[in-house]
């Protein structure tokens, strides 16, 4: 069923209807070419869902009759922030897709010492439209209850600063001096509050093609954030943010 985002302060529920405007409107019409009586859901940014049908279809107006109102249940129970150091190429829609997909909360392009792109600031308002639209469309195909943010780029200095003070910090590093990322998640598990982990924030640090530095590594190891490997094997980087989502899907969720 199609799915479609509005904030909460745009809808009027308590009417029983919600009104699309814009380009969600024109998509319904034209390129989905729905008809009145199509069942739609619209979310609200804050983890309801609205199951409505099409009532009325203007050329500048989407109108819905709201038939159900559902809580979303979607979201991983641990809010799972990546820190993605800037790739070369598109391979940065590829992981923001793939990342949405696999249910993290955010994600920060950050710019460390071996990325080769170097974005001025005409080229982040860009890019920046293009990556959150990404990220719009993923969380539509794959049922998310909000549209995770793609964030400002942050220099390494201050994504690690930032990474540190959530409560699961790790940076994936394929050198010397780490520990498992499975021991680190089966121990996170069995400490968690009784209550559960949805409070829980973890930020998961992902090098560009050349890898880290090993000052940048030092940097990490003294702001408290865990060195982890992710198996025998080294992973590029469009992978390896999807391979640990998948993993704390695993451990956390299912």
């Amino acid at each position: 069923m199609a799915r479609f985002f509005l904030s909460r302060d745009m809808m009027r529920p308590e009417t029983g209807e919600i009104s699309i405007f814009g380009g969600d409107a024109h998509h319904i019409a034209y390129s989905l070419r729905m008809a009145v009586g199509d069942m739609v859901i619209v979310c609200d940014m804050q983890m309801t869902e609205y199951h409505c049908t099409i009532s009325a279809i203007r050329p500048d107006e989407v109108r819905l009759h709201i038939d159900r109102i559902e809580s979303n249940d979607t979201e991983l129970p641990v809010r799972i922030h990546i820190y993605q150091s800037l790739p070369k190429g598109d391979k940065m829609e590829y992981i923001i897709q793939k990342a949405v997909e696999l249910g993290a909360a955010s994600l920060t392009p950050v710019m460390s010492c071996r990325c080769i792109v170097k974005l001025d600031d005409k080229g982040v308002a860009k890019k920046m439209t293009r990556w959150q639209k990404i990220a719009e469309e993923a969380a539509k195909q794959c049922g998310r209850g909000y549209i995770p943010e793609i964030r400002q780029p942050r220099s390494f200095e201050d994504a690690i600063k930032e990474g540190a003070a959530m409560d699961v910090p790790l940076f994936c590093y394929e050198g010397d001096g780490t520990v498992s990322l499975k021991s680190v998640l089966e121990n996170v598990k069995s400490s968690a509050p009784v209550n559960g982990m949805e409070q829980l924030s973890s930020a998961v640090f992902i090098g560009p093609e050349g890898g880290y530095d090993i000052k940048e590594v030092h940097l990490a190891q003294s702001a408290g954030i865990t060195c982890v490997n992710l198996g025998k094997r080294i992973l590029r980087c469009e992978t390896a943010s999807g391979f640990v989502l998948s993993a704390m899907t695993y451990v956390f969720e299912l």
